[in-house]
């Protein structure tokens, strides 16, 4: 590291991390009354990083978190960091910058008792080597309102209010605090996260729409969307998210969207794999599922307290685990009726932390990864066993962007 200089940031260094996060992603610096009123509030005080050369006071490199919790199969909540502002200035890339980055930022989520961190990434082909995984998908739909209608059976009930966006800045944080987690892969929202979305709010060229749904409780679910209104042509509802606690709060608000006047369809983004958004219509073709995409990636920092604090079925299996980046990871463990230890044992499934990321949440089947080469089955019947013990009845789902 003799050619850098790293070191976490405040005041108006924060700033200049923006401004280098924002032109990788070939955008323009925040404007001073944006930067004032959202910007410096979504930075979470001693969580950016910045990178300097050797005897040039300029920022060459910097990366950010933020503090959560996430939701592993079982229920549990572990401390999760939010990796988000990874950028490397354009003349300095290929240097080792990013490998600094990642190296200090898992130093600090070890010192500070994160077993786990996750991001979402702007290129597929970068952070496997850092051992993150793909461990969250997410579905997209175009529902063609023209054509759908729900079914008769599908739940009513409830009222929807619409918010201003000063309203909806002050009550989403509540709301959604209060919903139950959808299962694993879900995240807490901190106010630095709550922050970034009302920049985002005001920001927008378009108004964003601000749905809550009320039920015989109180609010149940909410939706936020913008509208594309083309004349001459279709124009669009995108819908940017959507919580709900329950199936009448779902069907509620999905009620309330396919009436929005002057609205061709709506596209959908993020959706989780197990909602059935077809089948709540009587013509399931209306809502046709455009793709599936990568959605949270998820990095093991402290093997043995990730894998011992999730839930598991029934059965025994022996995992050998190769971490190049955090070797204290490296080793034989063994899974048996819940409980997990390391062993001596011989090993029955070799992965690379990444591949034990794609199964942590259960999104994905050792049976799949081992098709794919990603894992090796040393016993034969060591991908069932593993997909017995790592699978979960609920989709993991994320729903979080960062």
């Amino acid at each position: 590291m003799s050619d850098f200089t790293l070191r976490a940031l405040d005041g108006d260094e924060v700033r200049d991390a923006a401004r280098l996060f924002l032109a990788g992603l070939h955008l323009g610096a925040p404007k001073d009354e944006e930067w004032d009123r959202t910007g410096a509030r979504a930075y979470q005080p001693g969580r950016t990083l910045g990178v300097f050369g050797a005897g040039d006071d300029r920022l060459i490199g910097t990366a950010r978190s933020m503090d959560a919790e996430l939701t592993v199969p079982g229920g549990r909540r572990l401390p999760f960091a939010s990796v988000t502002g990874v950028a490397v200035r354009q003349d300095r890339t290929r240097r080792g910058v990013l490998t600094e980055l990642m190296r200090a930022q898992f130093e600090d989520f070890a010192a500070r008792q994160v077993p786990v961190a996750g991001l979402y990434v702007t290129e597929g082909s970068i952070y496997g080597r850092f051992g993150y995984g793909v461990s969250t998908l997410g579905h997209q739909y175009k529902v063609d309102t023209r054509r759908a209608r729900l079914r008769p059976d599908v739940p009513r009930g409830g009222e929807i209010e619409l918010l201003d966006l000063e309203e909806a800045v002050e009550r989403l944080p509540g709301l959604y605090a209060s919903l139950p987690a959808h299962g694993p892969g879900h995240l807490t929202r901190s106010p630095w996260w709550w922050a970034g979305l009302e920049g985002m709010f005001r920001r927008s060229d378009k108004p964003f729409v601000t749905l809550v749904h009320h039920g015989a409780t109180g609010p149940d679910g909410f939706a936020c969307y913008y509208a594309d209104r083309i004349f001459d042509a279709d124009s669009v509802l995108h819908l940017e998210a959507l919580h709900a606690a329950d199936s009448t709060a779902l069907a509620g608000l999905w009620r309330h969207l396919l009436g929005v006047d002057l609205i061709d369809g709506i596209s959908t983004s993020y959706r989780p794999a197990d909602e059935a958004v077809p089948l709540m219509f009587e013509d399931p073709r209306s809502a046709k599922a455009t793709g599936s995409a990568d959605e949270l990636w998820l990095r093991l920092v402290d093997v043995p307290a990730a894998l011992a604090a999730r839930a598991y079925g029934r059965g025994s299996l022996v995992l050998e685990v190769s971490d190049v980046v955090l070797p204290a990871n490296s080793g034989r463990y063994l899974i048996d009726d819940g409980e997990v230890s390391r062993t001596e044992r011989p090993a029955q499934l070799r992965l690379g932390v990444s591949e034990l990321a794609m199964l942590y949440l259960g999104t994905w089947t050792a049976r799949a990864l081992a098709a794919a080469g990603r894992v090796e089955a040393v016993d034969a019947a060591a991908p069932a066993l593993a997909d017995d013990l790592f699978g979960t009845r609920t989709a993991p789902w994320c729903g979080t962007f960062f």
